[in-house]
């Protein structure tokens, strides 16, 4: 008897197979530097972990200064680049909140939105869920129409002529008040249709995930999903990966990647099938007694469920998904089967229907076979 779902996992990967060039269907995994980078260029991706606002690359940042009549304090896009310098997570966000100013209109946000899904489709990313930060914008006088409108609009248009479909998650920035983040919650709940989820970033220190217990609450009561940033090496990291996944209940951690210093909160997280969105590039490294560990080789060593996304790319380096995954793969020690269980983590993760997720699963199994490639 034939089972349903082979048939049709055959007939959605069938075509894309047909469609990839000579040097991707040569079922042999890739063996060197060279083939490992063309290998991770065409691999169907996801990706959960960026901030819109973090896309905001320095030439659009003149281009909108210009168009709204602002200046900027920079003589041209290398040297506001050169400016990009930041020690810690603080430092990191002043550079990051004070490059949002030119956002002003529905239509810089679709431009802010349409540029980063033009760049993920470019790597293959066949579907996003991205952050955003609407507090900064509501605080400065922009109306969540704008914002929720114009990324909105970029959607639409980017799944139509590009293929890639997204979803929005809302940010609360937890270095501001638990009723400034109630108050953008209720701004954004009447267009709740164009949001997948709610989640929590910014500035950790003396700000706990119970901070915005409420908050949750009234977004999972909306029908949103949840998930909450726990940045690397902060003050109670393990305490807040606790209570995150504990007492709030969160479907997913950002980063989170000192979970590998507790085995009960591994075994915890792994017993759940909670997903970690591990960011390479800013967060890779967890530091103990002044040491260095590789925390996406020990999650992926320890059966976490781990993807890898690219964060705030504009502000590091312009490394997009393609570019992490290669820098990760070459730091730790990522084997082809290892790279495509990342994607199937993340596909397998996703905020999706079902459906939508078999042909991406699908897709994902037949480009790996034409490889030669099986899921570690």
């Amino acid at each position: 008897m034939f089972d349903r779902r082979q048939l049709i996992h055959a007939a959605l990967a069938a075509p894309f197979a047909c469609a990839l060039p000579a040097w991707a269907r040569a079922a042999k995994p890739p063996a060197n530097a060279a083939s490992m980078g063309r290998f991770i260029a065409g691999l169907p991706k996801a990706e959960f972990h960026v901030h819109l606002e973090g896309t905001l690359e320095a030439d659009m940042k003149f281009a909108l200064a210009k168009r709204n009549g602002l200046s900027l304090p920079y003589a041209d896009v290398a040297a506001m680049k050169r400016s990009y310098v930041y020690h810690d997570l603080p430092s990191f966000l002043k550079i990051y909140y004070d490059g949002m100013q030119v956002l002003l209109t529905e239509q810089d946000f679709y431009d802010l939105a349409y540029g980063y899904l033009r760049k993920a489709a470019s790597q293959n990313v066949l579907y996003a869920e991205m952050f955003f930060d609407p507090q900064e914008h509501l605080k400065r006088g922009v109306a969540i129409e704008a914002v929720i409108g114009g990324i909105t609009r970029a959607r639409g248009d980017a799944a139509k002529s590009l293929g890639i479909e997204s979803q929005l998650i809302l940010c609360f920035m937890r270095d501001l008040s638990a009723g400034s983040a109630m108050e953008a919650l209720d701004a954004a709940l009447p267009y709740k249709d164009k949001l997948i989820g709610v989640g929590l970033d910014s500035d950790e220190k003396g700000n706990p995930p119970e901070k915005f217990a409420e908050h949750f609450a009234k977004a999972r009561a909306a029908g949103l999903h949840v998930t909450m940033h726990c940045d690397v090496n902060q003050e109670n990291t393990l305490e807040h990966i606790r209570t995150a996944l504990l007492d709030l209940k969160t479907e997913r951690i950002d980063h989170g990647g000192n979970i590998v210093q507790s085995p009960e909160l591994m075994a915890l997280a792994r017993s759940r099938g909670i997903p970690f969105t591990v960011c390479p590039t800013f967060s890779g490294q967890v530091i103990e007694d002044g040491r260095p560990i590789n925390a996406l080789r020990q999650m992926l060593d320890a059966g976490l469920k781990v993807s890898v996304n690219s964060d705030d790319p504009a502000y590091m380096g312009s490394e997009y998904i393609t570019e992490v995954l290669i820098r990760a793969q070459k730091d730790s020690t990522l084997t082809p089967a290892e790279l495509v269980r990342i994607e199937r983590n993340a596909f397998e993760t996703a905020w999706i229907p079902a459906q939508q997720r078999d042909g991406y699963l699908a897709r994902l199994k037949a480009y790996a076979q034409t490889w030669g490639v099986t899921a570690g």
